[in-house]
């Protein structure tokens, strides 16, 4: 499996080096063979090559089975115009490679219950998955325009029935693995827009008899969020609607840095933690690397089809915050020692393999 890590920006390349680690460890033990390449993004890339996506780094990612990202973006690059900032460099890549349909999951970890900023009787119980739309919408319509001139801008908000049906089908094939719900999330009492999603995703819904489907506007999820986070379990929704809900799904468990997510869909599958580039901590060894760990247990799932790997990896993470073991993000103001960013990689790591050898254990009896 050739994997192309793209460090990027800020905190990027430190969580990377840790789940690059993680899954080097891993890896052997399911006879799965990684080769990594390595290539610019973003801020970093702009420096070295005046362009938040060179050529060279288009090229090794479509030739590789997946992408693993840092993050992007960089306080430095602000005044550029939107074209060529770093995150523009992150949109096209999304384009190229195709995906469409990002997943983002966000759960109750039982170890982090009392850093959730919600009380536990609200929060606990909660595992829902975000399935966002990620190719249109306002990010990618044409025509957009920002005349400084005349003081104006504007974006086009455009979707056809064809880029809704078929991440539609992805959140209900995820669904059926699940607890068989989806929520699809619109605005369709004001947006067009949300009226062709709301009938398409109806439409759908046919095939899948054996999911229940309920539609919910978007504010209305946005509450349902933080006073009933435990009644979701997949959400579809459109592009700029996803990229809100699911932040705001992912702060729920304490911190972004735990949470992961999965681009799918297109010719090669992209991976990358919730979180952003950090800028403020960048540097000092104390980055939470586990939403990046966790996003290569995505990757060992959906790319590499070994549900056993990712079911280690994930285990691993579940027991070093059993232990007690934190990040300054999620320590909550206690006297547990926190660990830094490549420490905490060496826990999940540790605890990554008991899990391997424990299930070989139980297998040989």
């Amino acid at each position: 499996m050739k994997v192309t890590i793209l460090p990027g920006d800020g905190i990027g390349p430190e969580v990377s080096e840790a789940a690059v680690r993680v899954l080097t460890d891993i890896a052997p033990h399911f006879g799965i063979e990684v080769e990594f390449d390595q290539a610019d993004i973003g801020g970093a890339a702009i420096s070295r090559h005046d362009d938040p996506l060179p050529a060279e780094t288009l090229e090794k990612c479509i030739g590789s089975d997946a992408v693993l990202l840092g993050a992007v973006g960089d306080p430095q690059f602000e005044s550029l115009p939107p074209s060529v900032r770093p995150e523009k460099g992150l949109l096209r890549l999304r384009a190229a490679l195709g995906g469409f349909a990002n997943l983002r999951p966000s759960s109750a970890f039982p170890a982090l219950i009392d850093s959730s900023p919600l009380k536990r009787s609200v929060f606990e119980g909660t595992d829902l998955l975000i399935v966002r739309e990620l190719l249109g919408g306002l990010y990618f319509g044409e025509p957009r325009e920002f005349d400084r001139e005349n003081a104006t801008a504007f974006n086009t908000m455009r979707y056809s029935t064809s880029e809704v049906e078929r991440v539609a089908k992805i959140a209900f094939d995820v669904a059926r693995l699940r607890k068989k719900r989806v929520t699809s999330v619109d605005k369709a009492n004001v947006l067009e827009t949300s009226q062709l999603w709301r009938e398409t995703v109806t439409r759908v819904s046919v095939d899948y008899p054996d999911v229940e489907l309920e539609h919910l506007y978007v504010d209305a999820c946005a509450m349902h969020l933080v006073t009933n986070p435990s009644r979701f379990d997949v959400i579809l929704t459109e592009n700029l609607f996803g990229d809100i809900l699911s932040d705001e799904a992912a702060v729920l468990t304490g911190s972004l840095g735990m949470l992961a997510s999965a681009t799918i869909g297109g010719s090669v599958d992209l991976y990358e933690p919730v979180h952003g580039s950090a800028p403020d901590i960048a540097g000092k060894g104390i980055a939470n690397p586990l939403g990046a760990i966790a996003s290569i247990a995505m990757l060992l799932r959906h790319t590499a089809r070994n549900e056993a790997a990712a079911n280690a990896i994930e285990t691993g993470i579940e027991r070093a915050l059993e232990l007690g073991f934190r990040t300054s993000d999620i320590a909550g103001g206690t006297d547990i020692k926190t660990l830094s960013t490549s420490e905490m990689a060496s826990v999940v790591a540790e605890h990554s393999l008991d899990a391997v050898h424990i299930a070989a254990s139980y297998h040989a009896v």
